[in-house]
This record gives C-alpha cells, structure tokens and sequence, in this order.
C-alpha cells in the first residue's frame, strides 16, 4: 500500500496543482502533495536502512523482505526521485543490490530469502521494471529477466492482473515490437472480460481492484505519466 500510493504521490506531484485542493475546510491541516511525498519517501528510507536484506516487507518494521513489496517500493521510490524528490543514491544502489541477489542466471527470480529463486512472471516483470527505470539495463541480470519474461506466456497464475500490471511496464521498456503484441492480446482479453457496468472481472476479489489494475495495463498505450516513458 505505501509503495503503490508513493508511485501515485510522485506521478501526480508535477501534474496536479494543489493549492485550492483542501478549499472550504478551513481549520484543518493539511498536507501538500509534495509535503507528503516528501514523508513517504523518508519513511521508505528509515525502514529500508533498518532491514537487514536491504529491501522491504509488510511492516516497516521488518527484519526480512521479499521482491513482490520490494518492487512496489523500489518504483515509487524511482518516480519520487524522478520527480524532483531527494533520494539517497545508497538506497537505491542498496535495493538494485537486493533484487540481483534475487535473479537467477535463467530470469526467474526469488520472492523472499536471499538467493531463494523461483518462476514468477510477475516477479520477474517487476525486475526488469526496476532494473530498466533505475537506469541499469547495463547489468546481466537485466538481460537475462527481460528474456524469461519474453518468453513467458500472459497473465498466468492466480494473479493475472498484478502480473499484466508489471508485465505491460517491463516489456514496453524492454522491447517495444514484444511489447506491441503482447498488448493486441492484452487488449482483447480485457474487452471480453469487461462487464456491462465497465468494471473488469478479474482473480482479485473486489472488482474495483480488478478494474483498476487492468486499466493501468491499458494506460501504457496512452502514456500521460512519467512512470510510462521511457
């Protein structure tokens, strides 16, 4: 939840002017998109340099961490800095650290216990994601997640919509003709499931949270956010 409302904090930092936002209540404090920002950040920060394995987990607090909340911090991390927030580089050389710990020579990487590897196109996804958008798609680990992803087919497991999420940012940043397809496909798939009412069924329970991560796989193709360039 911290990761994934850090990235909506820093996307809509440098798009959203907020200073009528809190207009009519009066007495009340309130924060600034930046202000907060600027707390989630350090917040990420204070627990990521506690944690022994350098990433993170279900608590602040955690004394170990796995790839899955790792990712959702390690991207908003990235969009905050990218939005003209201070992060330490330690911290995020500390987190590229973690997850190619956690890549194995094939692609597939580990959810949690370092140098534990397992098949995940979700979690290999969210590797090429972060080792693309933190600029080091220099690192052999790159290549070889951004293969393993490739070559997998869409949306399997009981987590298909967490795993098109991840998967529609890693392959746009990683081969734009793979991605092309795989997003004709994703397309399709997405309009047959999509109820009268708009809302997209999916394996996540409320269909609210369905619905928003599908649309997130569509928005790739419009670009407006920062997090969705290359």
């Amino acid at each position: 939840h911290h990761g994934f409302a850090m990235l909506a904090l820093a996307e809509a930092y440098g798009a959203v002017d907020d200073r009528n936002l809190w207009e009519g209540e009066a007495g009340r404090t309130r924060f600034s998109i930046g202000q907060s920002l600027e707390l989630a950040v350090r917040c990420a920060i204070t627990s990521q340099d506690r944690n022994p394995q350098g990433g993170w987990r279900y608590s602040p607090n955690a004394g170990d961490a796995d790839t899955s909340v790792s990712g959702a911090v390690f991207v908003g991390l990235l969009a905050a800095r990218n939005a003209g927030i201070e992060v330490p580089d330690k911290n995020m050389e500390r987190a590229l650290a973690y997850y190619r710990q956690m890549t194995s020579p094939d692609g597939s990487v580990g959810y949690s216990g370092i140098g534990a590897h397992g098949r995940s196109e979700a979690r290999s996804s969210i590797a090429t994601l972060v080792y693309a958008i933190a600029r080091r798609k220099d690192l052999p680990e790159y290549a070889s997640t951004l293969k393993y992803v490739k070559g997998s087919s869409a949306s399997q497991g009981g987590y298909a919509e967490y795993t098109a999420y991840y998967q529609a940012q890693a392959l746009y940043q990683g081969d734009p003709e793979a991605w092309e397809k795989w997003n004709e496909s994703q397309v399709r798939r997405l309009r047959s499931l999509q109820q009268p009412d708009g809302s997209i069924a999916g394996s996540l329970g409320e269909p609210v949270l369905s619905t928003a991560m599908s649309v997130l796989v569509l928005a790739v193709n419009y670009r407006f956010l920062p997090i969705y360039e290359r």
